[in-house]
């Protein structure tokens, strides 16, 4: 099963938790009270690079009939798309840039270059996914409604297809999530969802109307007799940014470390709480300054659920501190390459498509997904806040390590056992035949 104590399965005291809610609202308020013309200097400069990629891309795809001129026009185009849709949409929507009071870099009047609506994505994904971040039945964004991350959802058939479900839904990540955001907004309104002429409807339809109409009519037409070549680009400057976004959520919500909770555990949840979920329930992936800006800084996962509204440029020092909070109280700070953090979130889409016969872990102690009565076999006064002999905290990060130890020294015993059974039993046929 999920978490249920998060006190328990983290190693820390109702205190502890409250005293890392303070220094983690000290965070907040340091960088709050920092933010100046540097900040909006940066996003500025962010919108202007994106412009000018994209019209670049646009002109160059007037010569696309030339092979070197459409790869080209190919290219800025999706770069361009994937800082609109990453650094801009994303983080403006999420109200990171609301302190300018401008306009245009507005989270109520940004309007994103994506098949969905903004405001029906923020509905559902700023409110539902950051409140109630990896809770089985609240947070809709976990596994998306169509693919099984987690051994806590009951197996269902249609799960053997969603290894083929999620190569779909990588190549389609904006039709996906605008999908599941319009699903996600009839059922907070309560909308029924075979109503056709509903007024989300309608919002989605005007939206992917224009989008449609504008990647793959207007554009390709004004470039006359390389509308064909243009069509072509602009399909795969739309695959090639569904799929790095697509990556680059999948990194930070599914690998091994990003754990889940229960409705139970949210009925009484503190705010200092709700830090420490996200701390648990989010992953990161090392990147360098540039991946970083094309990732929307996303790779700081575990900093965006911490702070969603502040300006994503301040993540990376914001990391530094959070990785010293997760040292000082032995907490995990999942993290690791882009290539090992998506191995492990695919690894589970394939792993869990099969029902729970054919998996060898349990639901508390299984890589995926953890609870806090993985540790229920050692003694309570097995992990004491202090460690006597070192004078440091003891906490999850240590009671993970030996746990991994001690699953290990099962693996080998349970092995050892196995290889002394198919002896005796060589033994057993071995003296019949002496005889």
């Amino acid at each position: 099963m999920a978490i249920t104590d998060i006190n328990a399965y983290a190693h820390l005291t109702a205190a502890d938790i409250e005293t890392l809610g303070a220094e983690l609202d000290t965070i907040r308020r340091n960088v709050e009270q920092s933010l100046g013309e540097r900040d909006s200097k940066y996003i500025r400069r962010t919108i202007r690079a994106q412009r000018m990629l994209e019209t670049a891309g646009r002109a160059t795809l007037f010569a696309s009939r030339k092979r070197s001129a459409w790869v080209l026009g190919t290219a800025l185009l999706s770069v361009a798309k994937i800082i609109e849709n990453m650094e801009l949409g994303h983080n403006i929507s999420h109200g990171q840039w609301d302190w300018m009071n401008d306009p245009e870099i507005h989270s109520t009047t940004w309007e994103w270059d994506m098949t969905g609506t903004s405001g029906q994505w923020k509905r559902a994904h700023n409110y539902s996914h950051h409140t109630y971040t990896n809770i089985l039945g609240k947070d809709e964004d976990l596994g998306f409604g169509i693919l099984r991350m987690t051994r806590d959802e009951k197996w269902k058939p249609l799960h053997l297809v969603q290894p083929v479900a999620n190569l779909i839904l990588a190549a389609t990540f904006e039709w996906g999530i605008a999908l599941h955001d319009l699903s996600a907004e009839k059922q907070q309104l309560g909308v029924n969802p075979w109503q056709v002429a509903s007024e989300p409807n309608k919002a989605f339809a005007r939206k992917a109307g224009r989008q449609v109409v504008k990647d793959f009519v207007i554009y390709p037409l004004l470039t006359g007799p390389a509308w064909k070549q243009t069509l072509k680009a602009n399909a795969t400057a739309n695959l090639i940014r569904n799929l790095w976004a697509y990556a680059v959520i999948f990194c930070g919500h599914f690998p091994d470390g990003a754990e889940k909770f229960t409705e139970e555990h949210f009925t009484d949840e503190t705010r200092a709480e709700w830090y420490l979920r996200q701390m648990l329930g989010s992953a990161n992936f090392e990147a360098g300054p540039v991946m970083a800006f094309m990732s929307g800084n996303l790779c700081y996962q575990i900093e965006h659920h911490l702070f969603p509204d502040i300006p994503s440029n301040r993540y990376p020092e914001v990391a530094e501190q959070v990785r010293q909070l997760c040292d000082k109280y032995d907490l995990p700070y999942t993290t690791g390459s882009l290539g090992k953090q998506y191995l492990l979130a695919f690894r589970t889409i394939h792993k869990l498509a099969l029902p729970d016969r054919f998996l060898r872990r349990t639901a508390h102690d299984a890589p995926e997904t953890s609870s806090e009565r993985m540790f229920d076999h050692w003694a309570e006064n097995h992990w004491p806040g202090i460690d006597p002999e070192t004078g440091r905290r003891r906490g999850l990060r240590s009671a993970m390590a030996e746990a991994r130890a001690t699953l290990k020294e099962k693996a080998r015993q349970e092995k050892e056992a196995l290889r002394e059974a198919k002896r005796a039993l060589r033994d057993k046929a071995r003296k019949p035949r002496q005889a």
